[in-house]
């Protein structure tokens, strides 16, 4: 397909998208790749993507243009220096900047967990790096309401435009796809509760563990990078309780056996103490699974009405929840089938795309 000459150019610090397994990576690659479906707006902008995953470039072609990512670029002395009509911080995280201060700017804050996870110099750093792009930003854009609340709990915020664009949901796009799927790693021989995400502290897996004691004949199944001494706690806790044949940590799963879990879970579960969006949740939904989740941070706001709610996490409590939720879900199943579904199909990329160029149009008029 041919393209008039564009007339505007944007930079997309889109570094992470070199690690797919990510989720600043699948973020970056689900935007560009929504974007890179809008023909009308690429016929006046040229969006440049900081990328060098040739997986990535074959699948978005060359109405995207690419610069490639050199890791020096990190320190002042290397900043790219070519001129841009806007920059976009795609991840906070980033220390990746223009040299150009001028140059127009859009920060995307996903969430500011840091302030509870860091100590001391580290805390220090990652505070004054993201004071320092909010400071420089034209424009801020928040995964979630409770993203924005949150930063403006803890930061001074200057008087500039503001939105919320949601995530989209993945699987909107691949739920056809796996019909038929198989799983290639461990296969539940009883019905069993699947959760996912990386097995660390802030996601309050343990408390699974513990509610299994009071759940008679269902298993477990967590899949996630176990990435710190959060594993082992885990682990013990499985020995302690002796539940070994009932619960299973999988560590990295494939697209395909995530699916199979969740298409064939009894329910999913989603205890943690601080997410900036929650994409699992829409991703189990897709399915029409019944999901339990703490009331923390953004989860009831993606979670929404019809999903079951742990205001704590003591064991029985969480199990009494669980025993409810689902007596309430089997005895109106088509309703909260219904429920889950249109509610997974809320969320798209290409409505994120339209959303982040009109805002891109916004800073750049």
């Amino acid at each position: 397909m041919q393209y008039s000459a564009p007339t505007k150019k944007i930079f997309l610090e889109t570094h992470n998208i070199r690690n797919l397994y990510s989720g600043f990576g699948q973020f970056n690659f689900n935007l560009a790749k929504a974007l890179s479906k809008e023909t009308e707006f690429l016929n006046e902008h040229q969006l440049i993507l900081n990328c060098n995953n040739d997986k990535v470039k074959r699948e978005l072609g060359e109405c995207i243009s690419y610069n490639k990512y050199l890791p020096l670029t990190r320190y002042p002395f290397f900043r790219i220096k070519k001129n841009f009509n806007l920059w976009h911080s795609v991840n906070q995280n980033t220390k990746i900047e223009p040299a150009r201060t001028s140059t127009p700017y859009l920060l995307t804050i996903h969430d500011v967990n840091f302030l509870e996870e860091r100590k001391g110099k580290d805390l220090e750093l990652r505070i004054n790096q993201l004071k320092s792009k909010i400071e420089r930003s034209d424009a801020i854009v928040y995964v979630s309401e409770f993203a924005k609340i949150n930063t403006h709990n803890h930061f001074k915020m200057p008087d500039i435009p503001e939105f919320v664009i949601y995530n989209g949901n993945n699987l909107n796009y691949k739920y056809s796809k796996y019909s038929e799927i198989y799983c290639s790693g461990y296969v539940p021989d009883k019905p069993f509760i699947f959760s996912i995400g990386q097995v660390v502290e802030k996601k309050n897996f343990h408390t699974l563990i513990e509610m299994l004691r009071f759940l008679n004949d269902i298993n477990l199944v967590i899949a996630g990078e176990m990435k710190d001494e959060y594993a082992e706690i885990l682990k013990q806790k499985i020995q302690t309780y002796k539940l070994e044949n009932r619960v299973f940590l999988l560590g990295p799963i494939s697209e395909s056996d995530k699916i199979f879990y969740y298409k064939n879970c009894l329910a999913f579960a989603f205890p943690s103490l601080r997410e900036g969006f929650g994409l699992p949740v829409l991703e189990a939904m897709t399915f029409g699974k019944p999901v339990f989740l703490s009331n923390k941070t953004s989860l009831p706001e993606i979670g929404g009405k019809d999903a079951f709610y742990w205001e704590n996490f003591d064991p029985e409590y969480m199990a009494k929840v669980f025993n409810e939720g689902m007596i309430k879900f089997h005895n109106n199943k088509e309703t909260y089938l219904s429920a889950y579904k249109n509610r997974a199909k809320q969320f798209t990329w290409e409505n994120a795309a339209k959303e982040y160029m009109n805002v891109y149009k916004s800073i750049l008029q």
